[in-house]
């Protein structure tokens, strides 16, 4: 089938699924494959559960007397070129958000402030890569009014691709940090894949949005059209909640940690850029409180946690402990877990982390088979969760202030369940 004519079918109700259990009534489903999974197995079920028709690449599994069924080449390619038919119709801005740390509160903070007064379509927690980000796409519908597309990347020409699925008017890099290493070999090949949006931009008449004070933004945009985000706001606090001072308007977020300081700004000036009322802004980002394990202030009975376990690299690492040797608290305890994807340098990074936090707070808690091998003392290091698990009793964590943060892998966030069990 032609995508011309699968488009009409999905303008019926705007809708597609790749997931059987989260299938809404007349959605156009289709049927991804994986390493461990071949989604055109459950076709048939997915048109029991309500759906409209299936797009399916496995002929065992197509019923040609069925026009519920739809056979292509590739369904992820069919996706691909869905999602970009469809954003050729839309006709809106669109703006692209990429970068080493701090995309997805970014994101979210975006949304909150354009919502106020446009219809506004984001990505879904981080649905960023080149599924996420087309069914990000096919999310937008007729009414909305401006699209954000988060966009991850591991590997080099991967934000080239989502580029030319997304085709973005607007672009913003939130830093360039040490992230994905595995894939990108060095803090220089970072900048080169996450710059793929700036030469997407500037090859398509698109903006630049930059931050002022990141020289190699600057000098990344000199020449090509851009838009400076940071000119009127200052820190005013970041202990334990950001404040700013913007135009004279002091917001108060509920993010912590000064490292939040240029996403609570780049959604400030990007909403600035679109007219969004100081009132509205102040509004959206002071309502702004997370919930996805990024910088999440949590209680648990005379214990204060930072939770901050969403995912991690040295960057952001290190932006979080220097961070938390700066909060007031008397008793900080540090819980870190292992950084991923660093490949080759995975044990000079951690061997950092580890030297810069021995002594630096009332107890060190390492966690993860690349921090075990640090040969740093004053620290309790452990191969990994379970067994931190099993000495967990062995800690007072009464009256004390945690910071716990770690790559996704490490799921640290089971710490609170812990702590829950023994308040």
């Amino acid at each position: 089938m032609e995508i011309a004519s699968l488009y009409k079918l999905y303008k019926k109700n705007y809708l597609v699924a790749t997931d059987t259990r989260k299938i809404e009534e007349n959605a156009i489903f289709i049927a991804l494959k994986g390493e461990n999974f071949d989604a055109n197995t459950f076709a048939e079920e997915a048109l029991i559960k309500g759906a409209s028709h299936v797009v399916v690449d496995n002929k065992e599994y197509y019923e040609e007397n069925n026009e519920q069924y739809i056979l292509v080449a590739d369904s992820l390619v069919t996706l691909q070129e869905l999602a970009q038919y469809h954003r050729k119709q839309l006709g809106i801005p669109i703006i692209a958000l990429t970068g080493s740390n701090g995309k997805t509160t970014t994101k979210e903070l975006l949304h909150a402030v354009l919502a106020t007064q446009y219809n506004t379509t984001a990505t879904i927690g981080n649905l960023n890569n080149h599924i996420g980000v087309p069914l990000t796409l096919l999310s937008m519908t007729p009414k909305t009014e401006i699209g954000i597309v988060e966009m991850g990347a591991n590997h080099f020409h991967e934000i080239a691709f989502l580029c030319q699925i997304a085709t973005p008017n607007y672009g913003y890099i939130t830093n360039f940090g040490k992230a994905h290493l595995e894939g990108f070999g060095s803090l220089e090949g970072v900048i080169k894949a996450k710059s793929e949006l700036y030469k997407y931009l500037a090859k398509n008449k698109g903006i630049a949005f930059i931050n002022s004070h990141d020289a190699k933004q600057l000098q990344l945009t000199q020449s090509q059209k851009n838009h400076s985000i940071t000119t009127n706001k200052r820190l005013l606090s970041s202990n334990p909640f950001v404040e700013i001072d913007f135009a004279k308007n002091h917001i108060k977020s509920q993010l912590i940690g000064a490292y939040n300081f240029d996403n609570i700004v780049a959604a400030i000036g990007i909403g600035e850029y679109f007219n969004i009322s100081k009132e509205n802004i102040t509004t959206a980002i002071e309502s702004y409180s997370p919930n996805n394990k990024r910088s999440q202030l949590i209680q648990i009975g005379s214990t204060h946690v930072i939770l901050d376990a969403y995912n991690a690299n040295p960057t952001s690492m290190l932006a979080a402990i220097t961070n938390f040797k700066q909060h007031t608290a008397t008793k900080k305890i540090l819980v870190l877990g292992d950084m991923f994807e660093l490949g080759e340098t995975a044990e000079k990074e951690h061997q950092y982390i580890a030297d810069l936090v021995s002594n630096a707070f009332e107890k060190v808690i390492l966690i993860g088979e690349n921090f075990y091998k640090t040969t740093t003392s004053n620290i309790d290091k452990y191969k990994n969760y379970y067994a931190f698990e099993e000495n967990f009793k062995t800690y007072d964590f009464s009256n004390a202030t945690l910071l716990i943060k770690g790559s996704r892998g490490m799921a640290l966030e089971r710490v609170l369940a812990l702590l829950k069990d023994n308040k």
